[in-house]
């Protein structure tokens, strides 16, 4: 079996929200009524990117939340809700990539599990590389096909003028990355599954599975979520393939999780 060589999870600081946006969960964000009067908690939403190299070249999955944020949300009003406000210098995905030696020549893809503003944040800055853009085909047509500057968190600025290669179907990309389609989250959402030789596979969720406890069992959604059927059918997805391989699950914005992980530039699996 092909696996890839080596994968860096690249933690690019956090949002904060309000946890209802991630977890309509009883005892947690819904409460009962004698706890009516307290708000549900406000909490760290982490962003993370992941490069992967493999030998027919560098991945580089979600391009987190831009700098400019707070100027670049403020029409669709959810740079309130979603402040990136947890980020230092030093987390911003530029300054990631150049802790860890990456040029952005040296990136031969970059794959958006979908368009939103907190994971294609940063794809404006691959316009003038040699990396092909790579999105799944309704997320494409999505995201290019609505009126206006944004729909929810759809934000044009963030990739208008860019050419974006779609895929459908679940696509084995490059030796050992394969990505799967999770729609749910958004119309054309998608997880990776990354085989590598010494941990073995790894799935990173992106937003079909937001943290642990959106995962359960039994599932949690969440408040964002365009199409709940799908979003079960895609948690479950992933489960089954997570039981039949053993992978070591990587979720989209899990603010204990990310504490956990060897992250870049100090860590990385193999």
């Amino acid at each position: 079996m092909a696996t890839a060589n080596k994968v860096s999870v690249i933690p690019c600081g956090a949002m904060t929200a309000d946890l209802t946006w991630l977890l309509l969960k009883p005892g947690r964000s819904i409460t009962d009524r004698s706890h009516k009067d307290g708000p549900a908690p406000w909490v760290d939403v982490p962003s993370h990117c992941v490069l992967v190299e493999t030998d027919e070249g560098k991945l580089l999955w979600d391009t987190s939340c831009p700098r400019d944020w707070e100027e670049r949300w403020g029409p669709t009003g959810l740079q309130e809700f979603f402040p990136y406000d947890h980020v230092s210098e030093e987390e911003y995905l530029d300054s990631r990539l150049n802790q860890m030696g990456v040029g952005l020549d040296e990136i031969d893809y970059v794959v958006l599990s979908h368009l939103h503003f907190d994971h294609a944040g940063n794809a404006q800055m691959f316009r003038n590389t040699g990396a092909k853009l790579v999105c799944h085909q309704r997320e494409k047509d999505f995201a290019f096909g609505f009126d206006g500057l944004f729909v929810g968190a759809h934000l044009k600025t963030d990739y208008e003028g860019l050419d974006f290669q779609t895929v459908s179907g679940d696509t084995e990309f490059l030796p050992g990355v394969t990505l799967i389609e999770t729609p749910g989250h958004t119309v054309g959402c998608m997880s990776m599954q990354v085989d590598l030789p010494d941990t073995g596979p790894m799935i990173f969720t992106s937003d079909a599975v937001y943290m642990g406890e959106s995962y359960g069992p039994p599932a949690t959604p969440a408040a964002i979520v365009n199409n709940l059927e799908q979003f079960y059918a895609s948690v479950e997805k992933l489960r089954g393939i997570q039981e039949r391989t053993g992978a070591q699950m990587v979720f989209g914005h899990d603010a204990e999780q990310i504490h956990q992980l060897r992250t870049a530039p100090e860590g990385s699996y193999t």
